[in-house]
């Protein structure tokens, strides 16, 4: 029996012209996640990538898991093979799905034959195929409506294919196909969703951290480290740029009214993030931001906050509810982590009465009495980095 793992792409095969190369970024996606788990021979036929193992040490069942992580595949399939006879594939789904025929009330076949020289049509396939499963458990019987398993049979040029239903693949596009982007990721919720759903567009991100410390503590930088290595199971590998922030929120205390503390901080935040975009070939800064969840997520506040760059802020989350971003922070395992109790950057310092809907000419003068200049090159350069991966 030849053990296999069948991924179907996703809206990659909607591409024209420039298709291979999202193609190409997707293989080499699979191959490096496939390196540390190991030793697989992948290829790329008819919409399909198919996973085999080269040796018997390879885990497949590890490789399945890590598969259901990456963008750009739209389901995972644990499947075998055979030669294209209909009698070896009846007893190959016989064989191989054994426990499932066990298990279920009732069952189906569907099958598709995408080599043409077959002899059987898909529909006499499915037929064969299905009466040889209802002799062979005879207490499972056939119900082509609403069945509790489906089985599904798949003839291609190389070999034909047995397996169950399929599981849902990462959806979305190949980290790395639509270029790099700058992420701020604090120790909250929203950030680490805002990632997921930005790589998930094929972006490849760089985390950036504001650090305060000692306003904020060693358990704080740890735990923001522990989310993006957890998120690096969709983003691939990441480099943390942690950039001490203590100066400029102290500058910001002793210079400027208290209202606008949150405002210019952002602001900072928004400045620091374009330098270090600018440094990495970076084409955008992806925020947590929710439109009103807090005072500085009003329209006026964001527009105050994005006026400093040039670069176009991405916010997946603007229009999200909380009760939608915690589904997904559960779902990407983050949600545990990120409710820690250990306070990031933007909880020192925080006004009673934050402005909510600020002029901008006002902001700007106010934070006049700032060295922007000086402060944002000392913070850049006192930047530490951290390197996180799935496989640390």
């Amino acid at each position: 029996m030849n053990d296999i793992i069948l991924l179907k792409l996703g809206e990659i095969v909607l591409k024209g012209l420039n298709r291979r190369s999202f193609e190409q970024k997707l293989m080499n996606n699979i191959k490096f996640r496939l390196q540390k788990i190991g030793s697989f021979r992948s290829y790329l036929m008819q919409s399909t990538v198919y996973i085999e193992p080269a040796d018997e040490f390879a885990d497949m069942d590890a490789a399945f898991e890590a598969m259901t992580r990456v963008f750009g595949i739209a389901s995972v399939n644990r499947a075998a093979g055979c030669e294209k006879e209909p009698e070896a594939i009846a007893r190959l789904a016989i064989e191989y799905l054994r426990e499932d025929m066990l298990s279920a009330a009732s069952f189906k076949v569907e099958a598709k034959r995408s080599d043409k020289r077959f002899p059987l049509t898909s529909i006499q396939l499915s037929q064969y195929v299905g009466g040889e499963l209802a002799e062979a458990y005879p207490q499972c019987r056939v119900d082509v409506h609403e069945p509790e398993l489906t089985v599904h049979v798949e003839v291609r040029d190389l070999a034909a294919y047995v397996h169950a239903a399929p599981t849902p693949g990462a959806g979305g596009m190949p980290v790395g196909s639509n270029g790099v982007g700058v992420t701020l990721l604090s120790g909250g919720i929203d950030s680490p969703v805002s990632t997921y759903m930005i790589a998930k567009r094929g972006v490849r991100l760089i985390p950036v951290h504001f650090f305060s410390f000692p306003y904020t503590s060693q358990q704080a930088k740890d735990k923001v480290v522990e989310l993006a290595e957890l998120l690096t199971a969709y983003c691939g590998r990441m480099t943390i740029e942690v950039v001490p922030f203590t100066h400029i929120q102290e500058e910001i205390r002793d210079k400027c009214p208290e209202e606008y503390f949150t405002l210019i901080m952002r602001r900072f935040m928004m400045r620091i993030a374009q330098r270090i975009a600018e440094a990495n070939g970076a084409r955008a800064i992806v925020t947590g931001e929710n439109l009103g969840q807090v005072a500085s997520q009003t329209m006026e506040a964001m527009a105050s906050t994005q006026a400093v760059t040039e670069l176009p802020v991405l916010q997946p989350l603007i229009g999200m509810d909380k009760e939608e971003i915690v589904r997904i922070a559960r779902k990407i395992g983050t949600f545990e982590t990120s409710i820690l109790p250990y306070e990031d950057c933007c909880t020192v310092f925080t006004p009673k009465h934050p402005k909510t809907k600020p002029k901008l000419h006002e902001v700007a003068e106010i934070e006049s009495a700032l060295d922007i200049e000086a402060l944002v090159d000392e913070a850049y350069c006192g930047i530490e980095r951290i390197r996180v991966g799935y496989d640390e």
